[in-house]
């Protein structure tokens, strides 16, 4: 079998800040002339926007790019997150891993639901591999990521179900 190789998209992160961040700042800008603390919806609109503002500027600065390399050669998983500050590199061998399950952020009646894959590993750590702030394409969608489940359960060799 072939190294297995998908990279996250950054672009939609970015756009995810961006859009915060032009959202908070709609927000303070139309509700900076609240007539003190007795204005509540006013109040609530500005310090909203103040929280969005924060969040924005928090994601912009975090987002990266994610690579996870699954290599059956080395019988390994390579994950190198990279963003504005640096590089983290994790590897995962594959005798370390002793579950492979599926996770999910979000509701179903919100219509927003990601998924990704949860790695149970012998020191009982539960590590998410195709994390949803990182916008692996297909995460959205579950027969995708079980797709993932076998593919990476067939790489390991060992099938869980």
């Amino acid at each position: 079998m072939d190294a297995w190789v998908s990279h996250s998209n950054p672009a939609r992160q970015t756009a995810l800040a961006l859009g915060c961040l032009v959202v908070g700042l709609v927000l303070v800008i139309g509700f900076r002339h609240f007539e003190g603390w007795s204005t509540r919806n006013d109040t609530a609109g500005f310090l909203l926007g103040l929280l969005l503002l924060v969040i924005g500027v928090w994601a912009f600065l975090a987002s990266g790019r994610q690579t996870v390399v699954v290599d059956p050669r080395t019988r390994r998983i390579g994950v190198e997150d990279t963003n504005r500050f640096g590089s983290k590199k994790r590897s995962i061998p594959f005798d370390d891993i002793t579950h492979v399950g599926i996770g999910y952020l979000g509701k179903a009646s919100n219509f927003v639901t990601f998924y990704y894959l949860v790695l149970t590993l012998k020191n009982g750590e539960e590590y998410p591999l195709f994390a949803p702030g990182r916008f692996f394409e297909g995460g959205a969608d579950r027969s995708v990521v079980e797709s993932w489940q076998q593919r990476l359960e067939q790489y390991l060799d060992r099938p869980d179900h």
